[in-house]
């Protein structure tokens, strides 16, 4: 059963201004490019997968795509949320924006928390690539869920025994269709989820 889309964490949702746009302006493109892929969109059932992120510089904070948007072919600025903070191990985070930060930010906080020099992460859904890619590259175990706690301890696992910082792509196996791909910046994790997506 896909639960996509489900808010597992406690989230303090601070209404506030959009994001300004100059500080995002290579995050919408390459949302839109991502979705005009079909790796972000909404399932028959009407829930939405896929998300975005970068790194705020220098700090542990980060924009994210807001949760529920995937139906959109084109975000603008008030559908991106700020990360203020997050508590891994008791499943909470603080967002400021228009818009809920999306189902899967506890994991983009688990990863950036966890290496500096990461400052993109892009979050997708594809039934066959997600099939042709599990434990090809790093995979979290099956009973894993998102958004949960011990996802981020998977994550750390991988990182730690799976060459996950070089490979920079991982396949949940009990996210089904999941896989994220990151890097130093968009570019990066860009160009790296096209590599295994081209042609699709």
């Amino acid at each position: 059963m896909i639960d996509e889309g489900v808010v597992k964490y406690s989230c303090e949702w601070v209404l506030g201004e959009r994001v300004a746009l100059e500080s995002i302006k290579s995050l919408i493109q390459w949302r839109n490019h991502i979705h005009k892929l079909g790796l972000i969109g909404v399932y028959d059932n009407g829930i939405g997968f896929g998300n975005i992120s970068i790194r705020i510089p220098h700090t542990l904070q980060f924009i994210i795509s807001g949760s529920q948007t995937g139906h959109l072919a084109e975000l603008e600025p008030e559908h991106y949320t700020v990360v203020t903070d997050f508590d891994i191990q008791h499943n909470h985070l603080t967002c400021y924006g228009p818009i809920q930060a999306s189902s899967e930010s506890l994991t983009h906080a688990a990863i950036y928390s966890y290496q500096p020099d990461i400052n993109a992460i892009i979050h997708v859904h594809h039934p066959q690539l997600w099939h042709d890619l599990l434990y090809q590259v790093p995979t979290t175990r099956k009973q894993v869920q998102y958004g949960t706690p011990e996802m981020t301890k998977e994550m750390f696992r991988l990182f730690e025994q799976e060459n996950l910082s070089q490979q920079k792509i991982l396949v949940m196996a009990g996210h089904e269709d999941g896989f994220l791909t990151f890097g130093k910046d968009l570019d990066e994790a860009g160009e790296i989820l096209l590599n295994y997506s081209n042609p699709i």
